[in-house]
């Protein structure tokens, strides 16, 4: 088997993508920020399903990122992601450097209003602005037909549709479900930071999650009511600290007060270093949305 080629250059990308297309191949993108784990794998193979080319990026991107956080300690093992790529019968790497990015005299940002002014995006002021920026400068390098996202970032993935159908993109976006470990917990590159006994008590986020979503399938329809209940099955845990448990519009992201059809229960959790996020779409009418392990 053949080593995955690896480009590093806007330029480079564009003739390969441009050939790739010329010979009729439908191109889809992977983006990621590498330290590739078996959500990203379990990515790359459903992608390459429905495409002849796959594209997986490895950039750790500093514009989502705010002052304090951990751009500069965030995992990275480059030829980890290159073995883990090749595996799941990615095509290419695509790695442009910070610089190639990001040149001197940069100055164009994105903004996706008003999906982003609730859960990450009121704790992590500007994340999303650098989100649908990389994310649009990944599509314009790499061309692809179809990108594929994971459910467990359902607000980038609700941004990213939005951006995708407001600047008219020819770009399909796949939404793959929550990879998890055995025990539930969310795979997560940042997973790495957590001590074993950290890693144990971060069970508890999806525990408080399913806690949520029996309340609302056992009838409960006061959102006010099952947040509580998620918010005192984590804080029972020792040493961990909530940023949000939150019950809102699977659509809009917006808090609701009463149960529809569909929404998502959604919480972000600090565990010593790390900031864990998870979620479920909880659906009234039907079976919930089922989920990997």
């Amino acid at each position: 088997m053949e080593t995955v080629r690896v480009i590093r250059t806007v330029r480079e990308m564009h003739r390969v993508a441009d050939r790739m297309r010329e010979n009729g191949f439908r191109i889809g993108l992977v983006p990621t920020m590498g330290y590739l784990h078996g959500g990203h794998a379990s990515l790359i193979r459903q992608i390459g399903r429905v495409t002849d080319r796959t594209v997986v990026s490895v950039f750790v991107n500093p514009a989502q990122f705010g002052p304090g956080e951990d751009f500069e300690t965030y995992p990275r093992d480059f030829e980890r992601d290159k073995a883990i790529v090749q595996a799941g019968g990615g095509t290419l790497v695509y790695a442009p450097s910070t610089s190639e990015m990001y040149p001197d005299g940069y100055a164009t940002y994105l903004e996706v209003e008003r999906l982003a002014d609730h859960l990450c995006g009121a704790s992590r002021p500007g994340h999303f602005r650098g989100v649908a920026t990389v994310v649009t400068k990944l599509f314009a390098a790499v061309k692809p037909h179809v990108t594929i996202l994971g459910q467990k970032d359902a607000q980038q993935a609700g941004i990213v549709r939005r951006l995708v159908r407001d600047l008219n993109l020819d770009v399909d976006i796949l939404i793959a479900p929550t990879v998890r470990e055995v025990d539930g917990l969310a795979k997560s590159s940042r997973n790495r930071y957590l001590t074993p006994c950290q890693r144990r008590r971060a069970t508890v986020i999806y525990t408080a999650l399913q806690e949520g979503r029996e309340l609302v399938l056992n009838g409960e329809r006061r959102a006010s009511v099952v947040i509580d209940a998620m918010n005192r099955r984590v804080r029972r845990c020792p040493d961990l600290g909530v940023d949000y448990i939150a019950a809102v519009d699977a659509e809009n992201f917006r808090p609701v007060e009463a149960f529809g059809a569909r929404v998502l229960l959604a919480a972000a959790v600090r565990c010593g270093q790390s900031r864990l996020i998870d979620n479920i779409v909880v659906e009234t009418e039907g079976q919930p949305v089922q989920e990997l392990r």
